[in-house]
């Protein structure tokens, strides 16, 4: 017997339940990394043997969180919109639409997989968008020309994963450790202006 193609509306249902999947893995492991998969479905209104279909083994699953935060990671620079105003608004822009991607950049962080690489030819398109919004910044005169589009890169993420922290260790409230984060950012990346 020959399977058929999927029609369109049951990839369109497949592609719903998949991303309510992985949705409800980020609250869910985001919370407990060793929470049970039998957790997770109930969270994503799911049976335990539909997620399975989707995520045989909590490792795929697992390396589907990494893929989707870089997928979360390229809609969030979008909505940023980094080519628009000053390079160091963008940027502000940014540095709020990544802190609102706290639990599931956590869960990615944490895994063996988590992105290491620095070789722009490597690199996807949300980290090519932040090293073209730097040089426009080191143009248009907003961000200190010392500052490398790899090290803001760099100081980037780190200042995200130590403001996703603070939140934790230092029991503050987001908006709290966000406006810490975009200070410290900003201040770090502006150039400074000549009295």
């Amino acid at each position: 017997m020959v399977k058929s193609a999927p029609s369109e509306e049951e990839t369109r249902t497949r592609a719903r339940t998949r991303r309510a999947i992985l949705d409800a893995a980020v609250d869910v492991l985001g919370e407990n990394r060793a929470a049970p998969l039998s957790q997770v479905a109930v969270r994503a209104g799911v049976a335990r043997s539909t997620l399975q279909r989707y995520f045989p083994e909590r490792a795929d699953l697992i390396t589907a969180l990494g893929e989707y935060s870089e997928e979360l990671a390229n809609e969030a620079t979008e909505r940023a919109r980094t080519t628009e105003g000053t390079a160091i608004e963008a940027f502000s822009r940014l540095v709020s639409e990544y802190f609102a991607l706290r639990k599931i950049s956590m869960i990615a962080f944490a895994g063996d997989d988590a992105p290491q690489s620095t070789d722009e030819e490597e690199c996807g398109p949300s980290d090519l968008a932040l090293f073209e919004l730097v040089e426009r910044g080191h143009e248009d005169g907003t961000i200190d020309p010392r500052i490398t589009p790899l090290w803001a890169q760099q100081l980037l993420w780190s200042s995200l994963y130590a403001g996703w922290l603070y939140v934790t260790t230092a029991k503050v409230p987001a908006f709290e450790a966000h406006n810490m984060c975009l200070l410290s950012l900003v201040k770090a990346l502006a150039r400074e202006k000549q009295g």
